[in-house]
């Protein structure tokens, strides 16, 4: 067993703080922009670093509008229709990854046609760094001691502060998780893929990995199960099966193109 005293706050003067989470999501930042730019440079793409700038802001952007609007409608809907003025308040918490996802989608696209880029030569790209800036979130979740895992008795369990029992460190089996993702991606990168292969493998991993790593992680307390599966279960679910026409659906255009391969 392993109790948790992480102290989440790396210095502290007066009102001002730095975590470790936000250490962690600067430095996932800087990675994202050194090799958002060397993949797409060696991939032969026109992106100029203040290119890499501005969709890193673009997709930021995205990914807060739609995790929070996740959050607010499918995760906890009643409590902000009650609470309106609280839907703004993202510093108490409050994201869903799949929202961010859809949101990052949808400003990655809107970017891409503003510089006329192919969408999916951008995507495969940064699927990558988004990767491992997963796998070092949740490390940084884990020493905020926050999304915790289901109670067990196993040897490596973890007593958390103001939980009950000894529980799954699910944060840590989900920054390993994404830290393989992130090894497989990096290890074909440089393949001859068709263009949106990387991208929507990242959708098949996350998803069906992010659907058995729930088993050991606690639900949402205001959703709890919905027929035996968790929201996030019935999310990957839901996102599995969209790669999984989307990866056949690009096979079929690339046989049309080259009917002899």
């Amino acid at each position: 067993m392993f109790y948790h005293n992480i102290n989440p706050i790396i210095v502290r003067i007066g009102p001002f703080q730095i975590r470790y989470y936000g250490v962690i999501f600067v430095l996932g930042f800087v990675i994202a922009y050194f090799l958002i730019y060397h993949l797409a440079r060696k991939k032969g793409l026109r992106i100029t670093k203040d290119d890499v700038i501005d969709s890193l802001f673009y997709i930021l952007i995205g990914v807060i509008i739609g995790a929070r609007l996740f959050h607010v409608v499918i995760y906890d809907f009643s409590y902000y229709v009650k609470n309106p003025l609280n839907i703004f308040a993202i510093w108490r918490g409050g994201l869903s990854f799949h929202g961010g996802l859809v949101g990052a989608v949808v400003a990655g696209v809107i970017f891409c046609k503003r510089k006329k880029m192919p969408f999916y030569k951008l995507a495969d790209i940064f699927v990558i760094p988004l990767a491992l800036g997963l796998s070092l979130g949740r490390i940084g979740n884990f020493i905020n001691g926050e999304l915790v895992g289901r109670v067990t008795n196993l040897p490596w369990c973890v007593k958390f502060k103001n939980y009950s029992g000894c529980r799954h460190p699910s944060q840590l089996y989900e920054s390993f998780k994404n830290l393989v993702i992130f090894i497989v991606l990096w290890s074909i990168k440089d393949k001859k893929l068709k263009d949106g292969t990387l991208f929507w493998s990242f959708i098949l991993m996350y998803s069906s990995f992010r659907f058995f790593i729930e088993f050991f992680r606690a639900p949402d307390e205001q959703i709890g199960f919905i027929l035996g599966l968790t929201m996030g279960q019935w999310l990957c679910l839901i996102m599995f099966f969209i790669g999984i026409c989307f990866i056949i659906n690009i096979n079929k255009i690339n046989k049309k193109k080259n009917p002899k391969n």
